[in-house]
């Protein structure tokens, strides 16, 4: 087993001042540093090679990998593994070759300031994700955290809330924490407006709904104009059956001989949360619950299709009378590569 040669170091405003011992000696020794444009502009130029990130990320990957065996150090903000490169490079390069040297994240230093529990704020970033994401997280008396992506995220996050009945809400933006240009900035959604602020920036929202605001429900059976829909949608009715989805994964997953974690659920149309696709961990073969082949292919990127048709799958007899006492039905999808188009459940 190779030895560690990839150090990723969260580093703070402070820079290297805020260094451990720990982080500091792996900065030190190694041969080539890779960052963001910030990171690199908060150390010294000392002749060793400097690689900063593209703009896409990931396309620095293969590059990192290549350097297999140098002393290569990765700075990074705060703590790589929330929502950091971290979890990228841990994903294509083996833990056991990492030394990962965490500081403080964003959440843990907006909480510090804010006197919130961290265990009970709900977390999202909005770096190359779509506003909305934040929306199903708004409930009466919720404290959500919220990485931005630039300077323009406050402004857009507080008209979304204003538009949606939240405008009460506080909002706060903590700007370039654990630096010497820290900033707090409170007020209502509704009072923001068009503030100036930098693009290093984490929103908290205090959420507080008005009189007539629309709170969505957190429980199975959304109401029907909750979806994004072409006219084609369960009944609510049956929607709020989904809790048997997860009896049923179980109970496929034994047939099948896999444990049911190994099961990832995918919304395979909208408003069809009992209507699933289902991939089998390691198999090139997906089948999708209750779906006519033609809506799977709107709803999954497919490549190298060999097969796409509406019949039962012949799995065995075990798996068709599960599938007839769950009153759901397969559509058999055989792929030569396939991705999710929709989030996991």
């Amino acid at each position: 087993m190779m030895s560690p040669w990839l150090s990723v170091i969260g580093i703070g405003e402070d820079g290297l001042a805020g260094l451990s011992p720990a982080a500091r000696a792996l900065y030190d020794g190694a041969e080539i540093v890779v960052g963001g444009k910030r990171h690199l502009a908060m150390v010294p130029e000392d002749g060793r090679r400097r690689i900063p990130w593209p703009p896409q990320l990931l396309a620095l990957v293969p590059e990192i990998e290549a350097l297999r065996g140098r002393r290569v150090c990765v700075l990074a903000s705060g703590d790589p593994m929330c929502f950091g490169v971290g979890v990228t490079l841990s994903r294509r390069i083996p833990i056991a070759e990492m030394v990962v040297v965490p500081a403080p994240s964003a959440f843990s230093l907006a909480c510090a300031r804010l006197g919130w529990p961290l265990v009970e704020a709900r977390m999202v970033t909005l770096h190359g994700r779509p506003l909305e994401l934040v929306v199903p997280h708004l409930q009466p008396g919720a404290k959500i955290l919220v990485l931005s992506a630039d300077r323009t995220t406050p402004a857009r996050l507080a008209e979304l809330l204003r538009r949606t009945g939240w405008g009460r809400s506080g909002f706060a933006v903590l700007e370039r924490m654990g630096g010497g240009g820290e900033r707090l900035i409170r007020a209502t959604a509704a009072e923001w407006g068009d503030r100036e602020v930098d693009d290093l920036n984490t929103i908290a929202l205090d959420c507080v709904a008005g009189p007539e605001t629309r709170v969505l429900p957190v429980v199975p059976g959304l109401p029907d104009d909750a979806f994004a829909h072409d006219g084609q949608l369960t009944k609510r009715e049956v929607r709020k059956t989904v809790r048997a989805l997860g009896r049923f994964y179980t109970q496929l997953s034994a047939i099948y001989g896999r444990t049911s974690d190994r099961i990832a659920g995918v919304p395979a149309a909208p408003g069809d949360e009992n209507t699933v696709a289902v991939w089998l961990a390691g198999r090139s073969r997906a089948e999708a619950l209750g779906l006519a082949a033609g809506r799977a292919a709107r709803h999954l990127k497919v490549r190298r299709a060999t097969r796409l048709t509406d019949r039962a799958v012949g799995a065995s007899d075990d798996a068709a009378r599960l599938v007839s006492d769950y009153g759901f039905h397969f559509c058999a999808l055989s792929l030569g590569d396939a991705e999710s188009n929709s989030s996991p459940f």
